[in-house]
């Protein structure tokens, strides 16, 4: 059973930080490329950063210089996504969704964590 569950969000002021985290099962998460999308209310879903299976590491500009993206992998347990945000902006309020995919196409989505700036 696939399974995806964000973490993290909340509501902080601008220029404040967050750290989002993705725990992952029932996939094999070392072979998958794993990203941090949002959505915006009437916006598009829109990819934020992700990270390869081989650890290409890739950032929207909007996310350049002020989020991380770094994984977890220990053998035998529970592998995790992170993202490390900084110098928050009110243009970064959305819903923040964990992904992962094998192919061009996302094979799977969480539920989303919501990031508010005020």
């Amino acid at each position: 059973h696939v399974q995806l569950v964000e973490s993290g969000g909340g509501e902080v002021q601008a220029g404040g930080s967050l750290k989002l985290s993705c725990a992952t099962s029932g996939f094999d998460f070392r072979s998958y490329t794993m990203g941090w999308f949002r959505q915006a209310p009437g916006g598009e879903r829109d990819m934020v950063s992700t990270i390869s299976a081989r650890g290409i590491i890739k950032y929207d500009n909007s996310a350049k210089g002020r989020f991380t993206i770094s994984r977890n992998m220990p053998k035998n347990s529970e592998h995790t996504l992170y993202l490390q945000m900084a110098n928050l902006r009110s243009d970064d309020t959305a819903m923040h969704y964990c992904a992962a995919s094998c192919t061009q196409y996302v094979s799977f989505w969480g539920a989303g964590t919501q990031v508010t700036v005020s």
